[in-house]
């Protein structure tokens, strides 16, 4: 059974299943932000566990590889994470890293839109927009942020 399973999870399978399994969390967020199964389900430790998941079972299989830091070298230069990102067992966990983060940061952005009264519509865009670019979509929540709370605040 563990074998056959092991066949699944595959590297592309593993990127397909999380690209796809993150949308559902999204949509969550996005239409029903303070519903008990979004609650549940994204704001909760649930997504993140399935996605640390997917990113212990790779570190286990680099691991099992035996090439844990081949080509390695993070911040020594442009032409190193290149080399990085060309092996696809670093390059699936630095994207379930992305993945986690960005969902982590929806979730807060969904959380903090209700204490600030912030409409939905106007949450959503931010949300879309952290969905595909991240950090572009907290600076777009931030800066709505600022209107409905009526201060300017850099921590919280």
């Amino acid at each position: 059974m563990i074998n056959n399973l092991e066949i699944f999870l595959t590297y592309q399978n593993i990127f397909l299943i999380a690209n796809w399994g993150v949308v559902p969390f999204w949509l969550l967020l996005i239409f029903l932000p303070s519903h008990y199964v979004t609650k549940f389900l994204v704001q909760s430790v649930l997504a993140p566990l399935i996605l640390a998941s997917g990113y212990a079972f790779i570190a286990y299989k680099i691991y099992l590889e035996g090439n844990i830091f081949e080509g390695f070298n993070l911040y020594l230069g442009i032409e190193d994470l290149y080399t990085v990102y060309a092996n696809e067992n670093f390059l699936i966990i630095f994207w379930l890293h992305f993945l986690s983060i960005s969902l982590f940061i929806g979730s807060w952005i969904a959380r903090d839109a209700q204490r600030f009264f912030i409409p939905k519509f106007l949450t959503g865009i931010s949300l879309i927009m952290t969905y595909f670019s991240g950090p572009i979509g907290l600076i777009i929540y931030w800066f709505i942020r600022i209107f409905f709370s009526k201060k300017i605040s850099f921590y919280e």
